[in-house]
């Protein structure tokens, strides 16, 4: 199937509404932050085992009716196995003083403590920092190699892109207060590579079109490209968004926040290589001549024979 979309006819709309989310995802983590999850906060994880169905509502109203504010409660492997999450409930006896209050709101059910994690705000802070210079120096190399397999100009369309998906996901668990844990920031390191992965193959149609085409400004070209690699940039997203979102929904809670990251950042990163990059190479005013090949001097003497 042939597309003819005149994609960068949009691209100052796009520039404006990329901006608007920009600033306001800034502002919301600014102002609100992030809604940080036990990995970075510290508190305690207790997983309990019910001998039939247990219903989460009540265990939840249970806990915070007796002071545990903040509480995680999901299951864990099967309805009958509870996994709680305590922010900064640090105690030696915490796990029995679980099992005694659930039992007495159960009617004395036989609850099987299974067992209880501590994480300290430490520990956290240490989570929090190398994940985020885990996102810089992934950044740093993918904005080194571009520039080294394509052009410096690519690398700085490429790295806005990533940037902006970024961003714009972040402003959207800090806007929407979503819990932000380590699965969250897995997912963001795989938007980052998804994203990538995207540019790369519209900016390697663009490079050979604009090595190519002997017709046409540097617009017109990249549209050209955009086009071509629209049928593919499709079947990717859409078959990557049926998987996430039949995670979403079955997955359970512990991967839930996992894959809405990775639906956002699918949706957002298909965007940003249609719209951020083009129009940063437009921007940065990229043209044919960048991209010639500079024939060598006497390269036919080496034809001649001695």
């Amino acid at each position: 199937m042939k597309f003819n979309i005149d994609f960068l006819s949009w691209r100052k709309l796009a520039l404006v509404a990329s901006t608007i989310l920009i600033v306001i995802s800034i502002l919301s983590l600014f102002f609100k932050e992030l809604n940080y999850g036990l990995d970075f906060t510290g508190g305690s994880l207790v997983e309990l085992s019910y001998p039939q169905e247990v219903n989460i509502s009540s265990i939840r109203s249970a806990l915070e009716q007796a002071g545990y504010t903040g509480a995680q409660v999901t299951n864990f492997g099967s309805n009958q196995e509870v996994l709680i999450k305590l922010p900064g409930s640090i105690s030696d006896t915490l796990g029995a003083e679980i099992v005694q209050l659930l039992k007495n709101s159960a009617n004395g059910a036989d609850i099987d403590l299974r067992r209880i994690e501590y994480v300290g705000p430490q520990i956290g802070d240490e989570l929090r920092d190398d994940g985020g210079l885990a996102m810089l120096l992934a950044l740093a190399f993918m904005m080194a190699y571009i520039a080294f397999r394509f052009q410096s100009m690519f690398a700085g369309a490429a790295v806005s892109a990533l940037v902006h998906d970024v961003i714009v996901v972040l402003g959207i668990f800090s806007f929407f207060e979503f819990d932000f844990d380590l699965t969250v920031l897995a997912a963001l390191l795989a938007v980052i590579g998804y994203s990538l992965n995207d540019t790369i193959v519209v900016a390697d149609r663009i490079r050979e079109n604009l090595r190519n085409e002997t017709e046409g400004d540097t617009i017109a070209v990249i549209n050209i490209s955009l086009n071509q690699t629209l049928g593919r940039t499709l079947i990717t997203s859409i078959t990557t968004l049926l998987v996430l979102l039949s995670l979403f929904f079955m997955g359970g809670e512990l991967i839930k926040n996992f894959a809405l990251a990775l639906i956002f950042g699918v949706i957002v990163g298909t965007y940003s290589s249609i719209y951020i990059a083009s129009n940063a190479l437009v921007m940065m005013g990229l043209t044919k001549d960048h991209l010639r090949v500079e024939e060598v001097e006497n390269a036919d003497d080496e034809n001649l024979l001695p």
